[in-house]
């Protein structure tokens, strides 16, 4: 089962998303990262979007993947409250695809902060004592 939370950072909100596999922290950390910026819980999925990276490393593959979301974010007004992740091997490190669900930006989502970019700041993805997975990093506010 895949959750999220916020925790105190310094200067601005960390992201930490749990889940039973990798796949499901990636999607709870993405959605954590939508719930700074609106209610999640307020997002339909009216419009899905495709998105796909490749990196050599999981915080690498973690940065491009909630980059690509920011882009979409930004680029056409969309905020997503359901994301389905997939992770593979690759010859040279990791390939994710991704499909978020969602819809345009509006008064409904309760607007909170706006996030500019994403950042290696505070990044860590482990597997946890418990079996579970966790990925986490702080946003520029």
């Amino acid at each position: 089962m895949k959750t999220w939370e916020h925790y105190e950072h310094t200067a601005d909100i960390g992201v930490r998303g749990y889940g039973s596999t990798l796949e499901e922290a990636f999607e709870a950390v993405a959605l954590g990262l939508f719930d700074v910026m609106v209610d999640v819980r307020k997002v339909e999925p009216k419009e899905c979007r495709e998105v796909e990276v490749e990196e050599e490393d999981l915080e690498a593959l973690l940065y491009s993947f909630l980059e690509e979301l920011l882009v979409l974010h930004d680029m056409e007004g969309l905020v997503f409250g359901d994301i389905k992740v997939e992770i593979g091997k690759t010859e040279n490190g990791y390939k994710l695809k991704a499909k978020a669900c969602g819809e345009a930006l509006s008064e409904k989502h309760e607007p909170k902060e706006e996030v500019k970019a994403i950042t290696y700041h505070d990044m860590k993805i482990e597997k946890l004592p418990d079996g579970r997975w966790m990925a986490q990093f702080v946003p520029d506010l």
